[in-house]
Order: C-alpha cells, then sequence, then structure tokens
C-alpha cells in the first residue's frame, strides 16, 4: 500500500473527469447528449485497452462470469451519464457537480433495499442531512414562477437529479459485480455497453459536429478512458476509506473550472448545499471507515481465541 500514490491517483483522476465534463458541456448546445454519450463511451475503450495490454491483463482482465451483471450496471450507468450530460446543458457546472453528490447518499438507501445492507440510524441520519442539502441547491431552480428560464433550470435540475438516482443504482450493481468481476472487466464492459446503447439515440437527431466540437468529443472520450484508469489505481494504492473522501475536491475543480471558462459564478445556496452534501458524505465514510477497523479487530479477537 502506497497512501500517497492512492491520493495523487484519486485527485488525478478527479480532476481528469471534471475536466472531461466541462468539455461536454462546452458541446451541449450543438451535440445530442446521447451523441455526446457515444464519443464519452467509445473513445474510453481504447485507452481501457492499451492499459490492460500493458499490464498483461487483457486475457484475464476481460473474462465475464455474469455477463447480464455488466448489461444492467451498463444501462444504469447509461442513463446516468446521459441525464448528466443533459443537465450540463442547463446549469452551471458546480451545480451538477453538486447535485451529482445525492448519488452515494442514494446508494445508501439503495443497497439497503435491493442487496439487504445493514443501515442503521447514524447512516441513514447522514443520508438525510445529505438530501436537506441536496433540497439546498436544488430550492433556486424549483421556483418555476419567474418565465421560460426559470423552467429550463427545473427541468436541467431534474435531469441532473435522475441521473443521480441511476448513478446509484449503477453502484448497486457494481457491488455484486464485484464479488465474482474483475476490475478491468467491469470497466471495460461499462463503456461497451454504454457505447452501443447509445447508438439508440442516433435517429433523435445526432448531428455531424464541427472541427473544434468533435475534437472535444473525442477529448472528452479519451479523458473518460484515462480517468476510469487513474480512479482504479488509486484504489490498488490505497484504502478506499483514505481516498473516497478526496472525490468531494470535485467541487473546488469545478468551481475554478465555471469560473474562469464558463464565467459561472456559485450562488450562496449552492456553496451551502454542497457543504452539507460534502459534509454528510464524510460522515458515512468516516463511520465505514470505523466499523471497518472494528470488524477487523473483532475478526483478529476471534481467531487469538480460536
Amino acid at each position: 500500500m502506497r497512501p500517497l500514490r492512492g491520493i495523487a491517483f484519486k485527485l488525478g483522476s478527479v480532476l481528469v473527469f471534471i475536466v472531461m465534463a466541462a468539455m461536454i458541456k462546452a458541446t451541449a448546445d450543438q451535440v445530442p447528449a446521447g451523441q455526446a454519450v457515444f464519443f464519452r463511451s467509445a473513445f474510453a475503450i481504447p485507452v481501457i485497452v492499451i492499459w490492460l495490454i500493458l499490464r498483461r491483463e487483457l486475457a484475464t482482465g476481460l473474462r465475464a462470469a455474469h455477463p447480464m451483471g455488466h448489461v444492467w450496471r451498463g444501462f444504469a450507468g447509461t442513463c446516468a451519464m446521459g441525464l448528466g450530460f443533459a443537465g450540463l446543458g442547463y446549469l452551471p457546472l458546480p451545480e451538477v457537480t453538486a447535485i451529482g453528490y445525492a448519488a452515494p447518499l442514494l446508494t445508501v438507501i439503495f443497497a439497503a433495499m435491493f442487496l439487504g445492507e445493514d443501515v442503521r440510524l447514524f447512516r441513514l441520519s447522514c443520508v438525510a442531512l445529505g438530501m436537506v442539502g441536496v433540497l439546498i441547491v436544488l430550492s433556486p431552480r424549483l421556483t418555476v414562477l419567474d418565465g421560460g428560464a426559470g423552467h429550463a433550470e427545473a427541468f436541467g435540475a431534474m435531469l441532473v437529479l435522475g441521473g443521480a438516482v441511476f448513478a446509484a443504482l449503477a453502484q448497486v450493481f457494481v457491488r455484486k459485480l464485484v464479488k465474482t468481476e474483475k476490475t478491468p472487466a467491469i470497466v471495460f464492459y461499462f463503456s461497451l455497453t454504454a457505447t452501443c446503447l447509445s447508438l439508440i439515440t442516433a435517429p433523435f437527431g445526432w448531428v455531424w459536429p464541427e472541427p473544434h466540437l468533435l475534437a472535444l468529443l473525442i477529448g472528452a472520450g479519451l479523458l473518460g478512458g484515462i480517468g476510469q484508469i487513474l480512479l482504479t489505481s488509486s484504489y490498488r494504492e490505497a484504502d478506499a476509506s483514505l481516498v473516497a473522501p478526496f472525490d468531494y475536491a470535485s467541487m473546488l475543480f469545478a468551481l475554478a473550472i465555471g469560473w474562469f471558462v464558463f464565467a459561472e459564478m456559485p450562488t450562496l445556496t449552492m456553496l451551502a448545499g454542497a457543504g452539507l452534501i460534502i459534509f454528510a458524505g464524510i460522515l458515512i465514510i468516516w463511520r465505514e471507515h470505523r466499523l471497518g477497523k472494528d470488524r477487523a479487530q473483532a475478526r483478529k479477537v476471534t481467531t487469538l481465541q480460536g
């Protein structure tokens, strides 16, 4: 375990994914979300394949014990990606990032519902606190009495929130897959499934992008593949409980890019809601870390006594 390297990989993945989102946002006015999903997924595949070849894991890393599990995970993840990309056309990048933080909170609820995981009062309280933060972020967008712009932003907020719901469902599928599948297979087959599913949207208004838009879309796909590699590498180098809180550095990157690239000024309401969501998320991560240590100590004592 090399924790500093793990943290560096995690921060690198967070930055790469935010830059990728910014590139998609820059195309959102002219390129449909389904087409953006295609480029994001299709051009990530060569990056992932080259990485597996360099690691000599191509033959073993892509074996799938449960193909339908990958399909369901891919369906949920593709819906999450498409809704999130569509929302980028309506809302500032930091706001989309903040609403997206609802996904890990919803994962706690879905894991209890569908996987039978034990969720106690502390985690439920943290989820409730985080969802209050989500409502605070959403509150200005749900006031749609001020005309067309308000309606458009409310629609965008619902798209992003829907994306967070599907992202949480995707995480539930991943939790089931990791019991039987290798990480490279999960990453690869998600990109492959998303590429195929995105083609379904082609009859609904795909465009021939101008050269600069095409470059942004291809760049977003390549960065998506690089981000997946960095993310996977971070969890190989350090414990999940150590690197997970660095997900929230995405807000700092989103604020910086939103300010300097898109001239998006964050509101106090958005910052307050995002802060509450981040606080709740870190509490959940801390609690999971403590429970993990307690379980490990209990197993150690049991072993010694046995």
